[in-house]
C-alpha cells in the first residue's frame, strides 16, 4: 500500500467516523503499524493547515479527528441558522391535531380516530421533533403514549397547551357544563 493510499483511508475513516478515532483502531484497520498511521496523519494535518482547507485534523488523547477548519465558523453558522420551516402535510397536521388535543395517546388511538394507520405520520412528527414519546400506557403490549414537544408550541407559536384553539367538541362540553349549572342554580332557589 502506498503512503497515498493509506491517506486516503486514514481520511475516510476520520471522515466517515466523525468522532475521536484511536491510532490503534486505525492501524487495525489499515495493517498498519501506529507509528506509520501518526507520521500519515501528521503529515495530512499539517498539509491541511498550510493549504488552509476548509476541514482539520486534530488530535484528541490518543486518537484522531476530522473537524471544520474554526476560520470558517461564521459561514457554516449561517447555514444553520437559515430558518428551514418544516412542511407539514393534511395527514401530519391531522395526526398532531389528534395528538395535541387527546395527549397522551397511542398510535392505535389515533388510527382509530383517523381510520388509516398512524405509523409514518407519527414516525415523521417525532423526526421533525414535534412530538414525542410520553411513557407506556398500562394495557395488554404497552403501547406508546405520544404527546407534544416544546417545539410544537415554538412551530404554533402557543405558550401553552392551554393556548390551543377551543374545538366545537370543546365548545359543546362547555355549553352542556352550562347548561347544567344553570339547571343547578335554578333547582336551589
Amino acid at each position: 500500500m502506498t503512503i497515498q493510499e493509506l491517506e486516503s483511508i486514514v481520511e475516510a475513516i476520520l471522515f466517515a467516523s466523525g468522532e475521536v478515532v484511536s491510532v490503534k483502531s486505525i492501524a487495525f484497520a489499515t495493517e498498519q503499524d501506529e507509528k506509520t498511521v501518526k507520521s500519515v496523519i501528521s503529515n495530512m494535518a499539517d498539509r491541511y493547515t498550510y493549504e488552509n482547507r476548509g476541514i482539520r485534523i486534530i488530535q484528541v488523547g490518543e486518537g484522531y479527528q476530522m473537524c471544520t477548519n474554526k476560520d470558517y465558523f461564521d459561514y457554516i453558522k449561517k447555514l444553520y441558522q437559515a430558518p428551514v420551516r418544516k412542511t407539514l402535510s393534511t395527514t401530519l397536521l391531522e395526526t398532531l391535531a389528534i395528538i395535541a388535543y387527546k395527549q397522551p395517546v397511542t398510535k392505535g388511538q389515533i388510527e382509530d380516530i383517523r381510520g388509516v394507520s398512524a405509523d409514518h405520520a407519527v414516525n415523521r412528527l417525532v423526526e421533525y421533533g414535534l412530538v414525542t414519546e410520553m411513557g407506556r400506557l398500562d394495557a395488554p403490549g404497552k403501547p406508546i403514549l405520544f404527546g407534544t414537544t416544546d417545539e410544537f408550541l415554538r412551530y404554533f407559536g402557543f405558550s401553552s397547551l392551554e393556548n390551543l384553539p377551543v374545538t366545537e367538541a370543546d365548545m359543546e362540553q362547555l355549553r352542556l357544563e352550562a347548561e347544567a349549572e344553570v339547571g343547578a342554580l335554578t333547582e336551589a332557589k
